[in-house]
């Protein structure tokens, strides 16, 4: 299944002359990704708390800067020799973190379709640990499917059309449901090419 974690070496490549800079500034991958984090918790605080429908225009702009900045701890940790245990540990926290913290709020608005939020959250949560087991038995971290780029590419989507005003609220639990939909196949996915590539790897041992 195609994802838009495909497009990230492009992306990274734009971003390489900035994460350069911020490595001259001292700046820590580490720092990066828990500005992420706070950033989430943030919008996500802004999003349950505003009840103007244009706070949601919000979000896709805070998505698109938490791409940046998971892009650039990324970039700062391997190509700035800045890769530590603790920085593994906060990469894949805030991950799920950053998620729960800006979409989980979506629920708390009035005729926002909670428990279809909620499913695309915790379906998430599941696709990113999936990926990680496939550490824990000797695969490679796995990507596959629909993931974090594309969680936020859906609830961007959403914020850009319902903060604008643009299509009734009956309809928006489909994106949600759709989307979890994906995340549970993603789920799948990730498992068989994480067994997939042991398999592999003791075929050529």
């Amino acid at each position: 299944m195609p994802s838009i974690y495909q497009l990230k070496p492009a992306f990274q490549g734009l971003l390489r002359p900035l994460v350069r800079a911020l490595a001259g500034f001292g700046v820590s991958a580490n720092q990066v990704t828990v500005f992420a984090v706070v950033l989430c918790g943030a919008v996500g605080a802004a999003v349950a708390l505003i009840g103007d429908p244009r706070i949601l225009l919000l979000l896709p702009i805070a998505l698109f800067v938490r791409m940046a900045l998971n892009a650039i701890d990324g970039m700062l940790a391997r190509e700035h020799a800045q890769q530590s245990k603790l920085g593994a540990i906060l990469n894949e926290l805030g991950d799920v973190a950053g998620d729960a913290a800006m979409y989980l709020p979506l629920a708390l608005r009035t005729g926002f379709p909670v428990a279809a939020i909620v499913v695309f959250v915790l379906l998430g949560v599941v696709v990113e640990m999936t990926g990680v087991v496939g550490v824990q038995i000797g695969a490679s971290r796995r990507y596959d499917g629909f993931g974090k780029s594309d969680r936020a590419f859906v609830v961007g989507a959403i914020g850009l059309v319902y903060g604008s005003g643009g299509v009734p609220r009956a309809w928006l639990a489909w994106p949600f449901w759709i989307a979890a939909a994906l995340s549970a196949c993603a789920v799948v996915a990730r498992a068989r090419r994480a067994l997939a590539e042991i398999r592999a790897k003791g075929d050529a041992a």
